[in-house]
């Protein structure tokens, strides 16, 4: 008998998810769009200690949905895991309000500043997987219609994403240090909006397709959980922390993602109760992940070493006004929002004809065009002496390439996890699938690190694995060549994979 659920349009439910989640992602990406900034001219970092941070920050927002997933399904259920998510959302974009508030008095300013994005980090690890998973439990098994609602759902990120530089930028990436606590306090108000509007619809519009409440706690919250939330807080904040109180160059943050990344699938994959099928299936997941890392470390770049380069080397006037560099992270989700339903007719016409990719070839056609957005800022920068600053057309090209490219992987590999997980382990592998983000990001900070020319105005070589770096072409050449080997590999792959689906695309 078929359910309430499989009317032609979408269920409610999946517009109050994108409502939340816009707000959400206002709040994060406002915050990412003068973090850099903030780091380099307000706390007076190096680009390279600057980047490091920003490396370890986006690579624990995305380690901790691991420990968000296991709660949600053992104990909190979706629900209530996006509430206290929610809160420890607002509390840490506050905390860096604070921070920025107290610059006079610069050991108060780091120590609120690891505060802050301590809370953060670990709010988000409730929320973000969370969120993601209701959205596939709004649609009966096998429904063809969960791409295009992951589609939908990805375009209230992008349109977050869109307003947020554009309001938290031009509050406070004005080139006056004492506005950026105003681009914080932005941020810390959309993350409230979201958790209201949450709180107040969800009994109303959060059902499945049997008409059943869904996201509902399995369990009372117990002592021992809220130990695991207390404990997970104060190791973020030691690790956030460590360098500084230790002035030391160990990179323990580095060495528990990467190693998460080994552990975690090993003990998914190990678990008896898979059957060959499942467990093919989770090793088509774990495949995936491994190419994701490549795309996403390169695409976080944005946030990064792309916003240095926007800030220090890019023509940004129009007329007498010129932008602030935080507006161009407006850049890829306005193209996003524009083209995802290009994308969605794209995918929907080969589809009547037999002829739409399955999502590992989609995903490789993904990585090919972030290379192809990196080989044109790198014709841009080829042979023009530092000191020149290049058109901000270049730039917005790189971004419009890399925003399709996104489009071919990051939606589609959100719904290929929902549909290939086991029920049973389908936050916890949205988690794991987010362990992927948090390896890319923390190994895009690294590669950030890499940008040649310091504050010093000396352009010091670096190197990375054995490959020297002495400007900015030869800098942008190693994401050429990184991407463009995982696209290349990944396109021999998708065939191999696609039998490993067992039916599912």
């Amino acid at each position: 008998m078929e359910t309430t659920n499989t009317q032609k349009g979408h269920p409610q439910g999946l517009y109050l998810l994108f409502f939340t989640e816009m707000w959400e992602r206002f709040s994060y990406y406002g915050m990412r769009a003068i973090f850099i900034l903030f780091l380099t001219k307000a706390l007076l970092l190096s680009s390279k200690d600057g980047s490091n941070i920003y490396g370890s920050f986006t690579g624990l927002v995305y380690l901790t949905p691991l420990l968000g997933g296991y709660l949600c399904d053992r104990y909190l259920g979706n629900r209530r895991s996006i509430l206290i998510g929610g809160i420890m959302m607002a509390i840490g974009q506050f905390l860096l309000f604070m921070s920025a508030s107290s610059l006079g008095t610069p050991a108060l300013a780091q120590t609120l500043l690891w505060g802050g994005l301590t809370v953060l980090i670990v709010g988000n690890g409730f929320f973000k997987p969370n969120i993601s998973t209701m959205v596939g439990q709004l649609y009966p098994k096998g429904d063809r219609k969960v791409d295009s609602a992951f589609t939908i759902f990805y375009m209230g990120i992008n349109l977050g994403a869109f307003f947020s530089p554009l309001v938290c930028g031009g509050l406070g990436d004005t080139g006056n240090v004492e506005d950026f606590k105003w681009g914080f306090l932005a941020a810390c108000i959309g993350m409230i909006i979201s958790v209201i509007s949450f709180e107040l619809l969800k009994n109303k519009y959060l059902k499945g397709p049997d008409g059943e409440a869904i996201g509902m706690p399995v369990k009372k919250i117990d002592l021992q959980n809220v130990a695991i939330i207390l404990g997970s807080t104060l190791l973020i904040f030691f690790l956030l922390s460590f360098k500084n109180m230790f002035k030391s160059d160990i990179d323990i943050i580095g060495y528990l993602i990467y190693g998460a990344m080994i552990l975690v699938p090993a003990i998914i994959i190990t678990d008896k109760s898979l059957s060959k099928e499942e467990r093919s299936r989770i090793w088509v997941i774990f495949i995936l992940a491994f190419f994701v890392i490549f795309f996403w470390s390169a695409f976080e770049q944005a946030g990064a070493s792309l916003t240095l380069f926007a800030d220090k080397q890019t023509e940004r006037h129009i007329g007498s006004w010129e932008m602030p560099a935080s507006f161009f992270q407006s850049v890829n989700p306005l193209a996003v929002i524009s083209i995802a339903p290009i994308m969605t007719l794209i995918w929907g016409w080969l589809h009547k004809r037999n002829a739409e990719p399955a999502s590992p070839l989609k995903m490789a056609w993904g990585l090919a065009l972030l290379c192809l957005g990196y080989v044109v800022i790198a014709l841009a920068v080829k042979g023009v002496d530092s000191s020149v600053k290049i058109s901000m057309y270049w730039l917005l090209a790189l971004y419009v390439l890399h925003s399709i490219g996104e489009l071919c992987l990051s939606p589609i590999g959100l719904s290929m996890v929902s549909k290939l997980a086991p029920v049973r382990f389908s936050s916890l592998l949205m988690g794991t699938w987010f362990l992927a983000n948090a390896a890319a990001n923390k190994f895009a900070g690294t590669l950030s690190a890499l940008i040649p020319g310091g504050e010093d105005g000396s352009g010091a070589a670096t190197s990375f694995m054995g490959f020297q770096i002495t400007n900015l072409y030869e800098f942008f050449m190693l994401f050429i060549i990184m991407t463009g080997i995982a696209a290349a590999l990944l396109f021999v792959l998708s065939g191999v994979l696609r039998k490993m689906m067992h039916g599912i695309r």
